[in-house]
């Protein structure tokens, strides 16, 4: 826990640097005016989609299938599930500007002023960038697909979606954060023998999503944590003494 929280204060004393409080804004900013214009446009067709898509779940399908029900549900159950779905959703598109494109940019900072020591052995690349983020973002969909009916149970449904975001963001910013200075070996080991601190990490910012204002910066946020940690707990490994 200690590391956690040495991690989210690196984090925030980094946001001092020049420029990189803009790359903690605008991903989410982008994400939100992307969701938003979808909404506008395709609204009503999401809500009779997923609608379609629940009457053929078993149970759920037959309470949706009596008449009046559909009606109540369509005008609110539906709407309130999409608009519970459009806040990970939103996150997750967040996160995965932020893995491709800002956070690069955000390590290449950090690195300079807080981790100068540490050697960069170049295990990972911008294509594997790419392609990490793009399988993170399929599993996550799938999962959420396949959990749909789960969603409308009061609480269940920001229960997984905490849980789907902690997931995403260690799968996106492992990577991110560890692929100019872990060489092949240990951008698998690190993540591995840490693995528990890294969802904690997640589930913070999972929680922190649903909170209005403070979620514009939760992506960015995050990655940048998950750089400080995973960095330092990369330079203990090598044998170097902790900062």
């Amino acid at each position: 826990m200690q590391a956690i929280l040495r991690a989210y204060a690196r984090a925030l004393r980094s946001l001092s640097q020049p420029g990189l409080l803009w790359h903690l804004v605008w991903p989410t900013l982008l994400a939100i005016a992307l969701w938003v214009t979808v909404g506008i446009l395709f609204w009503a067709d999401a809500t009779a989609a997923l609608l379609s898509i629940l009457q053929r779940w078993p149970v759920v399908g037959g309470w949706l299938n009596d008449g009046e029900t559909v009606r109540v549900a369509t005008g609110f159950v539906i709407n309130l599930l999409l608009f519970l779905l459009s806040v990970p959703l939103i996150f997750v598109t967040a996160a995965i500007i932020v893995a491709v494109v800002a956070l690069p940019f955000m390590l290449d900072r950090v690195a300079r002023s807080d981790y100068a020591d540490l050697e960069q052995r170049r295990g990972g690349s911008f294509a594997g960038s790419v392609f990490n983020a793009l399988w993170a973002l399929l599993v996550f969909l799938v999962v959420a697909f396949f959990t749909l009916p789960l969603w409308l149970v009061p609480g269940l449904g920001i229960l997984l979606s905490v849980g789907l975001s902690a997931w995403l963001n260690q799968r996106c910013y492992r990577y991110d954060a560890l692929m100019a200075h872990a060489d092949r070996n240990e951008m698998k080991a690190v993540p591995r023998r840490h693995r528990g601190s890294l969802y904690l990490l997640g589930i913070g910012a999972g929680v922190l999503a649903f909170v209005p204002v403070l979620n514009l910066f939760v992506p960015a946020f995050t990655g940048l944590a998950f750089v400080h940690y995973l960095l330092e707990a990369l330079r203990i490994d090598r044998g170097a003494r902790p900062v």
